[in-house]
């Protein structure tokens, strides 16, 4: 057997075994209006977009093509695989002296197993300006509509602890509870030692609560950086966790809930 052909194989039985083990592809209609825009000018505007979903990604729009501006968009010649869905063309947007190159693409003809999304088109995210679901902007990726963030009053005990001191202890925390996270625990700033956080230069954003501003203990070998953070003005909805501090639990030495010593999650987990 040839290296080639060995490749194709293995390539082959990786793909089996995935779609054994539960990987898919499915479509669902997205009921809200969905526009990109890029230049100044809107690329897409449809109420007819779908989400696609698949195995271990995010959520992606994709939209009828017939619902993109066909003058601001040009083939090109770029194509690319994907087992699960077949042959992808793509699209550059060009609009005035500003050029998106290969921004766009699609599935003229989707494999047999994959959902109908000939029709369809699907932009990388941040090769275009903004997005909006209605009028109110969405960043980062669409918002998976079986994500859910819920934040709760509670009245439990909550002690944090970095090297030794402890630097948080408050009885009146928000519970914040997002799907396939750990629990986060929002803490009043008086309910913090402030003196201890400096801010850091560190901003992330979350397609759920808005952007976060970050905050470090110590310097060097002996600090922590991004220890906590703050949203500040989060998303619609989520007000409750304004101005609070949360910790990296995966960063603190301890984090105490009622007098028990939380398990540490895992290091990757998002805030």
């Amino acid at each position: 057997m040839s290296t080639t052909t060995a490749g194709k194989t293995n390539e082959a039985d990786r793909i089996a075994e995935l779609i054994a083990n539960g990987y898919g592809v499915r479509i669902e209609p997205c009921p809200r209006r969905i526009r990109a825009f890029f230049g100044g000018e809107a690329i897409v505007d449809t109420t007819r977009a779908v989400y696609l979903f698949e195995t271990r990604h995010v959520p992606v729009y994709y939209v009828p093509i017939d619902d993109v501006r066909g003058d601001l968009i040009e083939p090109t010649t770029h194509t690319s695989r994907c087992p699960f869905k077949g042959e992808a063309s793509y699209w550059s947007v060009v609009v005035g002296d500003r050029r998106s190159e290969n921004a766009i693409w699609g599935y003229p003809r989707p494999i047999e197993s994959c959902p109908d999304i000939s029709g369809y088109v699907a932009f990388f995210w941040d090769r275009v300006d903004a997005w909006f679901e209605e009028d109110e902007e969405v960043v980062v990726h669409p918002r998976d509509p079986y994500h859910r963030v819920d934040v709760l009053d509670s009245s439990r005990h909550v002690e944090i602890y970095v090297g030794g001191a402890r630097v948080a202890d408050s009885r009146r925390p928000r519970l914040l509870f997002e799907t396939d996270k750990p629990t986060r625990y929002y803490l009043p700033r008086l309910d913090v030692d402030m003196g201890r956080l400096r801010p850091s230069d560190s901003v992330t954003v979350c397609p759920y609560k808005g952007e976060a501003r970050h905050w470090s203990i110590g310097d060097g070998e002996a600090g922590v950086a991004d220890v906590a953070w703050t949203y500040r003005w989060p998303a619609a909805g989520l007000e409750k966790i304004a101005d609070l501090v949360a910790f990296a639990d995966e960063k603190v030495e301890r984090v105490v809930v009622d007098g028990v010593e939380q398990p540490r999650p895992d290091r990757r987990s998002s805030h």
